[in-house]
């Protein structure tokens, strides 16, 4: 029984393994591509492309969805997060995770700068949008958002030291449902600018209903 044990603990070492690693940035794709951009030692950099964003009709009335978007697509519930510095140049370049099932269902969180000022911002679109920000005293290096995906929520954070996370807001979003999960950047106002991503990690979670299903029926 022993050996058994063994053999199969170190069978699954590899799989924890990978599920807890970096997502491979060249396995990831393209939405709205953006002119210039790089990848090197799991690192993604990109010159965003200048007067882009994602917004949808309240407040503005028009609706955009053309700002660069680097994805994978993940079903079920997740960790997501992302180190994220940039050199904000104009009002509203902007550069963070994004969540996205379709044009009419996304979030968006990372920092924003907003007249002169460094901003943690999310917005939140179903069929519209809406935008929620929270100041911050001084320009960052880098932040460093997070996103959990549970059932019909999502939790965004932020850390100055992917240490201490602070929760940001929290969303409704369509549960068993996939999405694309990934990296995003606009530049609605201005030119474009420079943004970097590093340690862009997915983590895979158990599904909460199917572990209370499993505990409560649980035969042993």
């Amino acid at each position: 029984m022993k050996t058994i044990k063994t053999f199969l603990a170190a069978s699954l070492f590899p799989l924890l393994t990978i599920q807890a690693s970096a997502q491979k940035l060249d396995k990831m794709l393209w939405f709205n591509e953006p002119t210039e951009w790089n990848i090197k030692d799991n690192s993604l950099s990109m010159f965003v492309t200048p007067k882009s964003d994602y917004w949808r009709i309240s407040h503005y009335g028009f609706t955009v969805d053309d700002a660069p978007f680097f994805y994978t697509l993940r079903g079920g519930e997740f960790e997501v997060k992302a180190k994220i510095s940039a050199n904000y140049q104009t009002r509203f370049d902007q550069a963070g995770i994004m969540l996205r099932i379709d044009h009419e269902n996304y979030i968006k969180a990372g920092i924003e700068f907003v007249d002169g000022k460094y901003n943690l911002s999310t917005v939140v679109t179903h069929k519209t949008s809406d935008w929620s920000i929270v100041p911050i005293d001084k320009a960052p290096p880098y932040i460093w958002i997070k996103a959990i995906r549970r059932l019909d929520a999502v939790e965004f954070f932020y850390s100055f030291d992917d240490k201490e996370y602070i929760m940001m807001r929290n969303a409704w979003l369509q549960d068993n449902h996939p999405v694309m999960v990934g990296l995003m950047a606009a530049s609605p106002d201005g030119n474009g600018f420079q943004a970097k991503f590093d340690y862009f990690t997915i983590k895979h979670l158990a599904d909460q209903r199917r572990s209370k299903w499993l505990k409560e029926n649980n035969s042993n």
